[in-house]
């Protein structure tokens, strides 16, 4: 097969697979080629060992050799992400390899299991490419908080690419792997998603088992997929999604075979908005909200409307007090599940002398200024005299939120179009100084989480050369009708000027003495905080 394999979309991928036009290993070698020449500008990743993934490419190979033996069904059986590459969120247990969650707490820890997700995977053939950049325990909205250094946007280096899961959407974005992996505890998938113009999904809480997840908000945490078009997102959330007994919170909800049938012709996708009735949240344009990121969500919401879906103003009243009850239930669970990293059963160990002189010491040194924000936080919410005031009380307008999207769906709209970010990607550093200012980023994508619900960014053109994305967000376990709707936008826009820019940065990333992003943050300086 002629041309460049990694500008192929996973579904484009299959195809070649099935012919024999390419190979896995011929796939694998490939993006482990760009990101060996690329991301040293980049650093969306943070593990990869080229010899298992080559390794695990020729598996696929020989499985695919066994099915064309046995004939056309045997072909079709396979899933359609057999021998395609997939990058994990360096969260994500995998039997053998680093799983830091971006703390150097967990500096020289590999995960002795697998996680849920990474046994789903390799049931359905997938390569695993390596494990991706991210912010500390997902606990921010840049990926600037990893203990590794920050990763760059692909559309402008001096950028952020968003967080918690910016290295996964970075390298979808780059070309550097086709599909990847994230986690979203408050649009720490669809916000990097719209930061990097890719497509990506928060699924419904329970959706995807969380069994070998490094847990940061276990009420909020969800798995789901980022990729560079709908249909190829849909094919990965149908490989992960299931029930898991090994994790309470995992829904016994059958997973959607249509996940792996949405239409491939731009008509027939964009002929099913007809008749749609769509919400768009009045609350949802926040203060702070730029005007090129607004300006692409009304032009959205008119293509949508011209072809033929039906867009209501609708009401969420509690928006405004869900970042407030967000910042308390989340960081008051993180403050639970950060107890276990004490220095002594696994991960970074400094010995001081006693055991609570170690225990202090360990968690001094191994934890980053956003973790111990946010323990500090969790722990004052959650303390006694304070546990009602605070956490009580923000799980009670976590109720009200979930009710406000209880009312919308019953007043019979299909899903909710919203901004998925109220800005653009902005610059390395510009908002390290204001934690509020980059909490205030999630604005638009937490109260999704707060009450459960699946969202998906998509992409929605440009302002000023940066990506823009709209979110859509519907009922419980809808993820197939929301990925239908993304679809049917994709159809729709699919001639549109924008969809034919690539990444402004790429061509960069490949120039002799590129800086590194933390040359980069270093070279932009206080000034641009």
């Amino acid at each position: 097969m002629s041309g460049d394999l990694t500008r192929l979309t996973a579904h484009a991928m299959a195809v070649a697979l099935r012919s024999g036009e390419t190979s896995s290993a011929d796939l694998a070698a490939a993006h482990l080629g760009r990101i060996e020449a690329e991301d040293h500008g980049l650093h969306a990743w943070l593990a990869v060992d080229p010899p298992a993934v080559l390794a695990a490419a020729r598996e696929a190979d020989a499985a695919l050799a066994r099915a064309r033996a046995e004939g056309p069904a045997a072909l079709a059986a396979l899933h359609p992400l057999h021998g395609v590459p997939v990058a994990l969120k360096d969260l994500v247990s995998v039997r053998g390899m680093q799983c830091t969650a971006g703390s150097r707490i967990l500096e020289g820890y590999r995960a002795p299991y697998d996680a849920h997700v990474t046994e789903r995977l390799r049931a359905a053939g997938a390569v695993i490419l390596g494990k991706t950049n991210m912010d500390e325990f997902a606990m921010g909205s840049s990926t600037e908080h990893s203990a590794y250094g920050p990763t760059s946007n692909p559309w402008d280096l001096d950028r952020v690419p968003g967080g918690s899961s910016g290295g996964s959407a970075a390298a979808v974005a780059a070309f550097e792997t086709p599909l990847a992996l994230g986690t979203d505890t408050g649009g720490s998938i669809r916000q990097p998603g719209s930061l990097c113009g890719i497509v990506g999904m928060k699924p419904t809480y329970g959706r995807v088992s969380r069994y070998g997840i490094v847990a940061y908000a276990s009420s909020l945490d969800q798995v789901g997929p980022f990729a560079r078009d709908v249909r190829d997102a849909a094919a990965l959330l149908h490989a992960i999604a299931g029930r898991d007994a090994r994790d309470s919170t995992s829904a016994p909800v059958p997973v959607p075979d249509g996940l792996l049938h949405l239409p491939a012709s731009d008509d027939e996708a964009a002929a099913g908005l007809r008749g749609l009735r769509l919400g768009l949240p009045r609350e949802y344009f926040v203060e702070g909200t730029e005007a090129g990121t607004e300006a692409r969500l009304r032009e959205a919401v008119a293509v949508l409307e011209a072809s033929g879906a039906h867009v209501d103003e609708v009401s969420l009243p509690h928006t405004d007090y869900g970042l407030a009850a967000y910042y308390i239930v989340a960081p008051a669970e993180a403050s639970a599940n950060l107890a276990r990293y004490d220095g002594i059963r696994y991960g970074l160990s400094v010995r001081v002398g006693d055991v609570l002189g170690d225990y202090l010491a360990t968690r001094g040194r191994g934890f980053g200024p956003e973790a111990k924000r946010r323990i500090m936080l969790g722990t004052y919410a959650l303390s006694a005299g304070y546990y009602e005031a605070f956490y009580g009380k923000a799980q009670k307008v976590r109720t009200l939120i979930k009710g406000d999207f209880d009312a919308v769906w019953a007043s019979g709209v299909d899903a909710i179009v919203a901004p998925t970010s109220p800005t653009v990607a902005w610059k390395l550093g510009a908002k390290l100084d204001d934690p509020v200012a980059m909490y205030l980023s999630d604005a638009c994508t937490l109260p999704v989480n707060m009450a459960g619900l699946p969202g998906v960014s998509i992409p929605a053109g440009l302002s000023d050369g940066l990506p823009v994305g709209l979110q859509l967000i519907g009922r419980p376990w809808s993820e197939l009708d929301l990925l239908r709707i993304a679809r049917g936008y994709e159809g729709i826009t699919a001639t549109a000027a924008w969809r034919t820019v690539e990444p402004h940065g790429l061509a960069e990333l490949r120039a002799v003495g590129c800086p590194t992003p933390t040359e980069r943050a270093a070279a932009l300086g206080a000034g641009d905080r």
